[in-house]
């Protein structure tokens, strides 16, 4: 892992296993996410913070760059064509974007039931309603939960296509750098991924550590991955100076 240098670090923050976080990003800064023990999941949504409707969209962001998961090189393209953020650096090689997130009947089913009543934080938490309570802070709701980008999981089709979840890709230390290429609400849940298939509910602790990104050079790797991937930089350039948005 390449450190980040001391004078770009903007903040750091642990999101523990299992729980929530929301925050704004942006433009030109960058977003470390870091897998403190292993078998990590972070599912992940990105709004335009001052548009919402603007999101991440899943069937554009495959078909456009040719690609069923997402690893360095890649970016996450909103509904509108443009970059929300761009994948910079990743020690994996691949990112879950198929399977959506855990709901608690799911939970319920293979883990048990542990209510925060009698078990405090140590509760079992599912994926759907954590990224629900994030997404409420800010005035949205269900019908804005989309599918997410399971970051640290790797799934693998069988000859007959279902999917299996792969344990032991993600282990200690490992992480995924993300530059954000406009003013984005991101969103995070810490649960299980939905077709993990541990009997035991131990969701791993994920770092985010926030610092200033370098500029978007010509040849950016990620702008030059795919045509269609300098269009939409072209297009969030465009953008950000048709709403006097700092660069």
């Amino acid at each position: 892992m390449n450190p980040i240098p001391a004078n770009k670090l903007l903040w750091e923050e642990h999101l523990p296993g299992g729980n929530h976080w929301s925050g704004r990003l942006r433009r030109g800064t960058a977003l470390r996410l870091t897998d403190l023990q292993g078998g990590a999941n972070v599912s992940a949504l990105f709004f335009n913070a001052e548009q919402p409707l603007e999101r991440y969209n899943m069937p554009d962001t495959l078909k456009s760059q040719h690609t069923a998961f997402l690893t360095a090189g890649y970016v996450c393209q909103s509904d509108m064509g443009r970059v929300l953020c761009s994948i910079t650096a990743d020690s994996l090689g691949w990112h879950d974007t198929w399977c959506g997130v855990s709901d608690a009947a799911m939970v319920l089913a293979q883990y048990g039931e542990k209510r925060y009543q009698q078990h405090r934080n140590a509760m079992h938490r599912n994926g759907r309603d954590n990224l629900l309570i994030e997404l409420a802070k800010w005035g949205l709701r269900a019908r804005d939960l989309v599918p997410s980008v399971n970051f640290f999981s790797k799934v693998v089709p069988d000859a007959e296509g279902a999917l299996t979840h792969l344990p032991g890709h993600s282990v200690k230390g490992s992480y995924v750098d993300l530059r954000f290429e406009m003013d984005t609400l991101v969103v995070l849940s810490s649960a299980p991924h939905p077709l993990d298939a541990n009997p035991v509910y131990a969701p791993a602790d994920v770092q985010l550590s926030a610092y200033r990104a370098d500029a978007v050079a010509a040849d950016d790797a990620c702008r030059t991955q795919c045509a269609q991937n300098g269009r939409a930089f072209t297009n969030t350039e465009r953008y950000v100076a048709s709403t006097g948005v700092a660069a």
